[in-house]
């Protein structure tokens, strides 16, 4: 195959020159430049471990991409910077979207944070959905993923990893400074036009950093016979600011602020598959407040303590009209969660250090529908997509440990999490159940060993458990989702894996290079399941069980080379399968075999780069596959994608240029509602204030 021969070659260039003593301190994609003593680059992560850790010492699977790969590769959203990242696949249902896949699990089944705080609310539902997409990428100042792992370290629904956001961060400096940025971007056949300005202060107790955006993406073009792909154009807005106050020398406060909205977001497979007319998020909005306490104790049992206390707010409208029918319907769901987090860093002795700490957050839901007759007009309240006036909160304890002995690298921890779930469903239909609470709770532990085989190699294994507590969307839905009609499941249980891994790691001057096998067990898995002999709209009925044993085993693959100061290769690759042994069956939506070669060669003032993205065949499909309109008969077909990019900067002005997609290739990533953008153009000019 095509795109084999390519991998091929990547690697035969970087292993030719494997021997060669080439000093570069320039961090690479899963790197922060960081330098031992020795002079070897170290990775600093914290997702994985709470922690600062260095890259050989971390005994799980992580990648990290930088603000500078997001910059340079002007990618058009959040989900979209992810692409060809080791064990990371990302499905678009709509142009809008954008569901990462960790390890072949998606939705609610993979944790998503921002700064340190759950983003995943009770409302998260299974399979893929359109959440990452609410993150502006320009303020981003990293993207951090732990596949693999999780839930003890973060809690419920880090199944398949946590995928961690961090924003940018306001410095400190000595003497008062101003300043910020302009950008601009757009893409040929009226694809985007975006801008942002950004404003800093720094001073040497209070630093300061907000911006505003607004996006306009037009319908997406498709490759080679695709074509315009209508209705699936947006518009997006965004503000942030985060403010950092040195309270003393050993306290730092943070406040910040996240607002980000979407209007007239189509789904397009509604409208070319379904024969909606249309089918609207209108509007699909985030709103983030989060406060931080950051304090260095001077007892080595408090060495560092974090308080964070945040408030959101998640709203989704939904405006939809099938051919046809004679009323239209508009939805709408609003999640407001508080949370609360105080983890606590203690130095119990020279080797051995612990993260503890207590986290709570609480939903509430407030879920509405209404049908318009269109010969009249006339308004029908009817029971929302969840019910109305649920809640959730979801208590946890934890403590994770981190011991080193000689050459070997120890974490292990335990974390308890409880929920209390309640359900007001009082609609006077034939699916009344009354107003329930119900109560599961989980007790999950890892064990993770890394050992460092010399001063530039590490061998890790880890042996973990993880959870996903049903939440309200598996409990109380009613309506339609996606190409079905499902109906509320009131006695849910827990879903759990238990993860197994083993991995190498080699980092020198001029290599970074990463390989893992792993083996998950997953139980009591929530599946939906069809009501026999029952049908709403044309659509066929389901409902949720604990019904699914399921098995994931994979290889991932990266490997980053360094030739000569300028020159980098990346090649990264992951392949996932999954079965269900309940069903004797595929497990769903399984990515392909896929992955990235890439070749960037940057000096002081310009770059340039060459990108080729790939993914093989997906013929293994479950029933659920088969039966989704948006997976062609037999399968989705591979494919390949080659892009190419540039930047210069000339004084304070930086040009970025990029072309997608060069031979136009016709695509559609596995289980994707729309087809990959085709042969386009993009530029963006950023102005340092």
């Amino acid at each position: 195959m095509k795109y084999c021969l390519f991998v091929l070659i990547g690697q035969l260039l970087a292993t030719a020159t494997w021997a060669q003593d080439v000093i570069d301190e320039k961090p690479t994609v899963d790197t922060v430049a960081v330098n031992d003593a020795a002079g070897n680059l170290q990775a600093i992560t914290l997702t994985a471990t709470r922690k600062n850790t260095a890259f050989l010492s971390i005994p799980y699977s992580v990648s990290l991409l930088t603000q500078e790969d997001i910059n340079r590769n002007q990618f058009r959203t959040t989900p979209e910077a992810l692409v060809g990242t080791p064990g990371v696949f990302i499905q678009k249902t709509n142009h809008g979207g954008g569901s990462p896949f960790v390890r072949g699990l998606t939705g609610n089944q993979t944790l998503l944070l921002m700064d340190g705080i759950r983003l995943n609310n009770s409302t998260y539902r299974f399979g893929p959905n359109q959440y990452f997409n609410t993150i502006d990428p320009w303020t981003i100042s990293k993207i951090e993923v732990a596949r693999g792992t999780g839930s003890v370290q973060y809690g419920s629904d880090a199944l398949g990893g946590v995928i961690q956001v961090f924003t940018q961060e306001p410095a400190f400096t000595k003497t008062p400074e101003w300043g910020g940025s302009i950008r601009g971007k757009l893409t040929t056949q009226d694809m985007e036009y975006s801008g942002r300005g950004t404003v800093t202060y720094q001073s040497e107790k209070l630093a300061l950093v907000a911006g505003y955006s607004r996006k306009k993406f037009g319908d997406l073009y498709g490759g080679d016979t695709t074509g315009r792909q209508s209705p699936s154009g947006y518009q997006e807005q965004s503000l942030d600011v985060k403010l950092k106050y040195q309270l003393t020398a050993n306290a730092v406060f943070i406040l910040a602020h996240q607002w980000l909205r979407q209007e007239e977001v189509p789904l397009y497979h509604r409208v070319q598959l379904e024969n909606f007319a249309y089918y609207n998020f209108a509007p699909q909005q985030r709103k983030l407040s989060y406060a931080k306490l950051e304090l260095t104790g001077r007892h080595k049992l408090f060495q560092k303590i974090t308080f964070i206390s945040s408030f959101q707010n998640s709203l989704e409208h939904r405006d939809y009209f099938r051919n046809g029918n004679t009323n239209r319907f508009m939805e709408e769901d609003r999640v407001r969660t508080i949370g609360l987090v105080a983890d606590v860093l203690s130095a119990i002795s020279g080797s051995w250090t612990a993260n503890s700490g207590i986290e709570y957050y609480h939903d509430k839901v407030m879920s509405s529908k209404q049908q318009v007759t269109l010969a009249n007009n006339q308004s029908i309240n009817q029971r929302g997509l969840y019910p109305n006036a649920a809640t959730s909160g979801n208590f946890s304890l934890y403590s994770l440990h981190h011991i080193k002995k000689g050459d070997f690298d120890i974490e292990a921890g335990l974390r308890y999490n409880s929920f209390s779930i309640r359900i007001p469903d009082t609609v006077t239909t034939a699916l009344k159940l009354g107003d329930i609470t119900v109560r599961p709770s989980s007790l999950v532990g890892n064990l993770a060993v890394s050992f460092r085989l010399s001063q530039y190699q590490s061998v890790y294994g880890s042996l973990s458990t993880g959870y996903r507590a049903p939440n309200i969307d598996d409990l109380g839905t009613l309506g339609l989702v996606d190409f079905r009609y499902e109906i509320p499941a009131y006695d849910l249980q827990p879903e759990k894996t238990y993860n197994t891994e083993i991995g190498y790691r080699l980092n020198t001057k001029n290599i970074t290079a990463s390989v893992a096998l792993f083996y998950m067990h997953l139980a009591n898995l929530i599946t939906r399941v069809p009501v026999p002999g029952q049908q709403v709209g044309g659509y066929n009925v389901y409902t949720k069980v604990n019904s699914q044993r399921s098995y994931m085993r994979g290889a991932e693959w990266s490997f980053h080379y360094r030739l000569g100061k300028a020159l980098v290769i990346k090649n990264n690759m992951a392949w996932q399968y999954g079965q269900n042994l309940s069903a004797n069956e595929p497990m769903r939506r399984i990515p392909p075999f896929n992955g990235s070669l890439l070749m960037e060669y940057q000096v002081q003032k310009w770059g340039a780069g060459a990108a080729y993205l790939f993914a093989g065949k997906q013929g293994r499909l479950a029933k659920g596959d088969r039966d989704d309109n948006r997976i062609p008969k037999g399968g989705t077909p591979g494919w390949q994608v080659m892009n190419v990019y540039g930047n210069y900067r000339l004084g304070q002005l930086k040009l970025f240029l990029s072309l997608q997609n060069i031979f136009n290739q016709d695509y559609r990533t596995h289980g994707s509602g729309i087809n990959g953008m085709g042969r386009s153009c993009s530029m963006m000019m950023e102005l340092l204030l």
